[in-house]
């Protein structure tokens, strides 16, 4: 086995660990607050759990992305962009586009960043094409086990905490699905024009 398969094998191993080892963490953390009482729990410890409960459910699913195609998963009738002008509508109408401006200038703003999701070839195209549908793939899971903890908390008359937990889902997972599929939208525009 050579150097770099052997890595490879690491990393799947590890990455693949480490969601589980979240799993595990998010599962603790949800019985933890079933078995408590919502009072118990100050402001700031509400926000902190809500904040922690969406990192902890996108990290389940983000990390496998890393190493495994996940996004072949899904069907591929739920990769076909079916009401364009809608989902530009959302884009603009929640302010989607200055989200991704403070995404770039916090993470993607370097050129070497930039080019790690398309370097301006054909190849790089269809790389980034599969990279959003990774990284949609991690958020819109995320976003739905999130709703169903949400809601699972409400049971437990943890209002404010499924509130905030609502409105971090948004951000962490909604905005991303939002934005990777509007990225698809132009990918398609410049896939017809590169291949006529």
């Amino acid at each position: 086995m050579n150097t770099n398969l052997l890595l490879k094998t690491i990393k799947k191993i590890v990455f693949l660990l480490f969601s589980l080892f979240l799993f595990y963490r998010s599962i603790d953390l949800l019985q933890q607050l079933y078995y408590s009482n919502p009072i118990d729990y100050s402001f700031g410890e509400t926000l902190f759990i809500a904040l922690l409960i969406n990192l902890l459910i996108v990290g389940i699913f983000v990390f496998p992305g890393y190493v495994l195609p996940t996004s072949k998963l899904m069907p591929k009738r739920y990769w076909q962009l079916k009401n364009p002008p809608l989902l530009n509508y959302l884009f603009s109408a929640l302010g989607v586009n200055t989200y991704k401006s403070i995404l770039v200038l916090l993470f993607w703003g370097k050129k070497s960043n930039q080019k790690k999701y398309y370097n301006g070839t054909r190849e790089g195209l269809e790389k980034f094409n599969f990279q959003t549908k990774q990284s949609e793939f991690g958020h819109i899971c995320a976003l739905i086990i999130i709703v169903i903890a949400s809601l699972f908390l409400l049971f437990k008359d943890y209002y404010l905490l499924a509130l905030f937990i609502t409105l971090f889902n948004i951000i962490v997972n909604l905005y991303p699905v939002i934005l990777q599929r509007h990225h698809r939208i132009r990918i398609f525009r410049l896939a017809k024009l590169v291949h006529g």
